[in-house]
C-alpha cells in the first residue's frame, strides 16, 4: 500500500530551509553595523586629518614670514654697516659707533627670527605627519567599507571578515594619529 505523503512535512522542510537561509543572510546585519561605524570613523579621521593640513600650512606661513623677517633684518644690518663704512670713507674718520651698534643689533636679532622660524617648520613638518597618517585611516576604511559592500553583493563573508580586519588597521592609524 501507498504511503500518504504528509503535506505538512514538506511545509516543515521548507520552513527549516528558510531559517537555514536567514540564519545565513544574518551577517548581513553585522556588514551594516560594521559599515556605519567605519564611515563614523573614516569621517573622524578625515577631520583629524584636514585639522591637521590646515594647522601645518599656518606654520609653514608664519615660517616664512619669519624667514622674510630674518632677511629683513639681514639687509638692515648691511645697510648699517655699509652706511657706516661709506661715512668713514669720505669724511677719513672711523666707523660711527652707532652704525655698528645697528649692525650688531639687527645680527643678533636675526638669530631669535632664525630659532622661531626654525621651530615653526618643525611644527609644520609634524603637522603634516600627523596628517598623513590620518590620511592612510582614511584611504584603509574607505576600502574596508568597500569591501563590506562587495561582501553583501557576492554574499561571501570572508570578504566582509576582511574588510573588519582592514578597519581594525584604519582603527590603528587612528590611533596613532591621535597620540602623536
Amino acid at each position: 500500500m501507498e504511503e500518504l505523503e504528509d503535506p505538512t512535512e514538506k511545509l516543515q522542510e521548507k520552513i527549516h530551509e528558510e531559517a537555514e537561509e536567514r540564519e545565513k543572510e544574518k551577517w548581513t546585519l553585522y556588514v551594516v553595523l560594521s559599515t556605519a561605524l567605519m564611515a563614523v570613523l573614516a569621517a573622524l579621521s578625515g577631520w583629524l586629518g584636514g585639522h591637521h593640513a590646515n594647522e601645518a600650512l599656518i606654520a609653514q606661513m608664519k615660517s616664512s614670514d619669519q624667514w622674510a623677517y630674518y632677511q629683513a633684518k639681514g639687509i638692515k644690518s648691511e645697510i648699517a654697516a655699509t652706511e657706516g663704512k661709506l661715512l668713514a670713507s669720505v669724511t677719513h674718520q672711523p666707523v660711527p659707533a652707532d652704525d655698528k651698534e645697528k649692525s650688531e643689533r639687527y645680527t643678533k636679532e636675526q638669530e631669535s627670527i632664525k630659532q622661531t622660524a626654525e621651530e615653526l617648520q618643525q611644527e609644520s613638518e609634524k603637522h603634516l605627519d600627523e596628517h598623513m597618517i590620518l590620511s592612510r585611516s582614511v584611504t584603509i576604511f574607505q576600502v574596508s567599507i568597500t569591501l563590506a559592500a562587495i561582501s553583501v553583493l557576492m554574499k561571501k563573508k570572508l570578504v566582509w571578515l576582511i574588510s573588519v580586519a582592514m578597519s581594525l588597521v584604519g582603527i590603528l592609524f587612528l590611533i596613532v594619529g591621535l597620540l602623536k
